[in-house]
Parts: structure tokens; C-alpha cells; sequence
């Protein structure tokens, strides 16, 4: 049985949207055929999808018409924690069970999330580009601020919101958390302040960091009201998803200086363009959807979405799904 299930997965066809970091492709080479297609709409892509056992989605989406066009399709796998770009209730009604690595890019996220408020309070965007110039008395704009003792308001308290309180709480900033599904006492046992209420938290953050993932009733949950309520000298970091933030508003807040600054990885379409009126500011950091890319955390993120693109096509009940409830369809029970 071992060697009848090893030649079928050698026969299964994978696509994948974009190729995976070295350990990720190593995994699987020799177990499955691969298509690149450097694509991952699936509206684009639907005739290599038709072909294919499974799909490996890096960036981009798949959607319930591409979904019900591929009865062949076994497993999606998602790289990453996000799987708002997979339509999970069409998957689950197919019997598809969707991959995702739920906690390893934690870390990662919140070093980068830390990293971009060291960057907008020190200035070193600008100061770097004019010093470039020859600029050397940029250094007496005196553009940069303290982080010690500054509030930075974190609206998530999941892995990552975790992971960034503590690194924030380690260099003396004052950490208020606002999540409306944790406990206050469990909060503040941990050493931070804690509120239920997002205005709260708005108004009283020097840093407002959004570490809360994309659903229906989180779409612009900042725009201009909410923007309205932060400090002429506060910053906003989102690592987490574009869709959080109404890009319209939050580019006239940047320009009316109603906000100090904004620093972000993720847009609401990606990759972003050029032209896009947010990358015209002098006032904010863009980085193109980087947050858990780094060596370590993406060699782990991929080999356990490989491993587990592997376990369902060889008929496994592999742990690591968003959508559990899968492993009920008929499919599943034959």
C-alpha cells in the first residue's frame, strides 16, 4: 500500500502561483510534477488549475467559480496565516481541505512591525535619501522622536500582537491592548494595559499597530473617523492586511498632516503600483508585503505547507487546515 500510495503522489500535478523558497521546493521535487505559473488569479490560471491535484497559493486568489471548475483539485495551500484570498466555504462544500501555517511567521511580523516604528521615529528614511544627496544638515530638522514611554496602541491580541507587546513592553513603551475577545484580567496579568474599545485605543496610541486579520466587518475598520481620533503626532503600522485600512482616507490624512506618519506591508491590491498616490507622501513607509519573509521563518513556513500539500493528496487528515470542518464532507468518508 506504502508504494502504491507513493507512486500516486509522484503522479499528482501541483501549481503553484509562484515558486517557493529553496526548502519549500525541495520538499517537493520528485513527489509531485510542478507548474509555475507566476500567477495566482485563478480566473487567469483556470485552465492549468483543471489539471491540477493541488494548488500551492503564494499571492493572488482563488475563487468559487475557479474552485467548481476544478473537481480534480484535492488541496489548496495557502503560504502564510491569511486565507482570505481562498473562498473557504466553496472549498469546504468541494471537500478541499485548505493548508495554512497558522503561527511561524509570528515573530517575524512583529520584528518587522518593531522595526518600522524604529524607522518613522528616527526618521531614517528621509535621513538616509539626504544624506545620499550630500544633505548633511538634515540631522538638524530634529524629525526624530523617543520610543521609550510612548503608547503604542496594538488592536489583535493573537500570535503576533503577543509577540510585538512583548518586544514593545522589553524597550520601556507603555502597551495598551484593545481585543474585544480577550479578557481584561488575562491582559493585564501579562503586564499591559488593556480596552475593549477601538476608539480608546486610537485615541491614546503615539503608535497604532493593526494586527487583527481581514474579515467582512474588519474592511476600513480605520478610515477617516478613526484617523480623525488619532494625535497630530501619532504613526499607524499595518502588517497585517490592506483591506484594514480605506487607502483614500488614510493617503489624505498623510497629506493634510493630520497623522505624523504611517508605515505599512500590505495593500489593499498587491503587488502595488507605482503610481499609486500613497507611494507620492514623504511621510510613509511602504514595504511590499515582506512582514514574515525572512530567511528562517519562510524556510519553516514553506516546508510545512509542502509537507501538508503532500499529507492531503496521499489521503491524511493533515492538522494544519482553516477549514476543519472539511474532513466531514463525504469525500473524505468514502
Amino acid at each position: 500500500m506504502a508504494e502504491i500510495n507513493e507512486v500516486r503522489r509522484r503522479m499528482d500535478t501541483v501549481v503553484l502561483s509562484h515558486a517557493l523558497y529553496k526548502d519549500g521546493m525541495d520538499v517537493l521535487e520528485g513527489k509531485v510534477d510542478m507548474v509555475i505559473t507566476n500567477n495566482g488569479k485563478s480566473d487567469e490560471i483556470l485552465e492549468e488549475l483543471k489539471k491540477a491535484d493541488g494548488f500551492i497559493l503564494r499571492i493572488g486568489k482563488i475563487d468559487r467559480k475557479a474552485i467548481e471548475a476544478c473537481p480534480g483539485l484535492r488541496v489548496i495551500t495557502r503560504t502564510g496565516v491569511g486565507c482570505d484570498n481562498v473562498d473557504l466555504k466553496a472549498a469546504t462544500e468541494n471537500g478541499i481541505p485548505v493548508v495554512f501555517c497558522p503561527t511561524q511567521h509570528a515573530r517575524a511580523v512583529a520584528e518587522h512591525t518593531l522595526a518600522m516604528i524604529f524607522a518613522l521615529s528616527k526618521n531614517l528614511i528621509e535621513s538616509h535619501n539626504e544624506t545620499l544627496k550630500g544633505n548633511f544638515n538634515i540631522r538638524n530638522k530634529y524629525q526624530a522622536v523617543d520610543v521609550k514611554a510612548k503608547t503604542v496602541s496594538i488592536v489583535g491580541f493573537g500570535n503576533i500582537g503577543k509577540e510585538l507587546a512583548s518586544l514593545c513592553k522589553g524597550i520601556g513603551m507603555d502597551v495598551l491592548i484593545c481585543d474585544s475577545l480577550k479578557k481584561k484580567e488575562m491582559v493585564e496579568k501579562q503586564g499591559y494595559r488593556f480596552t475593549d474599545k477601538l476608539s480608546e485605543a486610537i485615541a491614546a496610541a503615539d503608535y497604532l499597530s493593526l494586527n487583527i486579520p481581514y474579515r467582512p466587518e474588519t474592511k476600513d475598520i480605520i478610515s477617516k473617523p478613526q484617523l480623525d481620533l488619532m494625535k497630530k503626532s501619532a504613526f499607524l503600522l499595518n502588517c497585517a492586511r490592506g483591506e484594514l485600512v480605506n487607502e483614500k482616507d488614510l493617503h489624505d490624512a498623510l497629506f493634510e498632516k493630520k497623522i505624523a506618519g504611517a508605515a505599512i506591508d500590505v495593500m489593499q491590491v498587491e503587488p502595488i503600483q507605482k503610481e499609486h498616490p500613497l507611494l507620492s507622501l514623504d511621510n510613509i513607509i511602504v514595504t511590499p508585503h515582506m512582514a514574515p519573509l525572512t530567511k528562517e521563518t519562510t524556510a519553516e513556513i514553506v516546508k510545512i505547507a509542502a509537507e501538508g500539500t503532500l499529507a492531503v493528496l496521499s489521503g491524511q487528515k493533515w492538522p494544519y487546515v482553516a477549514n476543519p470542518e472539511v474532513y466531514d464532507h463525504p469525500r473524505w468518508n468514502s
